[in-house]
């Protein structure tokens, strides 16, 4: 984790000093981390290739101003983020409007990965159909709920980074995100599922 931080460091500061090239390898390096991220919120590749393409945009406007504070993917999961609840607001006032993506996306669907403990087929079956109902529900969360929950439980963001991701403290966070879990216990429920048994495991996609 410190040499990708420190290459990025080094990446960050040559793009400072005018090499374009070197943000070139920052969106190599990240790129797919940052769709993957923006799949989760969107479940739509053109929107989340939308999302990634303004993303990239903003931070090359902004990697001036970045101080190093942070990791790199911590600012740009803030920054994906911010792109994410803007694009829904815009969705929600006209229709949408696809924009042609600025980076290369990874090829072929994103896949599910589920833990590989399965006693028999039956349960492999039954915890697939439960992750593929928790899929639906978060869906169906606010958009900033919807955030919270994936940083946590997909993108395995711990409290800390969650809070310097999306500039809250961290015990907004931590209410935040058991307010999202209620919201989903709210919705799993009544299928009789039991979300907290499918979250402990801090993986809710991969």
């Amino acid at each position: 984790m410190l040499k990708v931080q420190a290459d990025d460091g080094m990446l960050i500061d040559r793009t400072k000093g005018g090499d374009r090239s070197a943000f070139d390898q920052l969106i190599s390096k990240h790129q797919q981390r940052a769709y993957q991220y923006a799949y989760r919120l969107t479940r739509d590749p053109e929107e989340a290739s939308d999302v990634v393409a303004e993303a990239f945009i903003r931070m090359y406007k902004a990697l001036q101003n970045f101080k190093g504070d942070s990791a790199f993917t911590t600012w740009m999961y803030r920054i994906a983020t911010n792109c994410f609840l803007d694009i829904r607001k815009k969705k929600r006032s006209r229709p949408a409007i696809s924009l042609e993506a600025a980076v290369q996306t990874p090829d072929g669907e994103v896949v599910y990965q589920f833990e590989d403990t399965r006693p028999s087929p039956q349960d492999e079956a039954e915890r697939v159909e439960a992750m593929s109902e928790v899929q639906k529900a978060i869906q169906l969360l606010p958009a900033y709920q919807r955030a919270i929950i994936l940083l946590f439980h997909a993108e395995m963001q711990s409290y800390d980074e969650i809070a310097r991701a999306l500039k809250l403290p961290i015990g907004t966070v931590k209410s935040r995100l058991n307010r999202a879990r209620l919201s989903l216990r709210s919705l799993l429920e009544p299928a009789g599922l039991n979300p907290n048994t499918i979250l402990s495991q801090r993986r809710v996609a991969a």
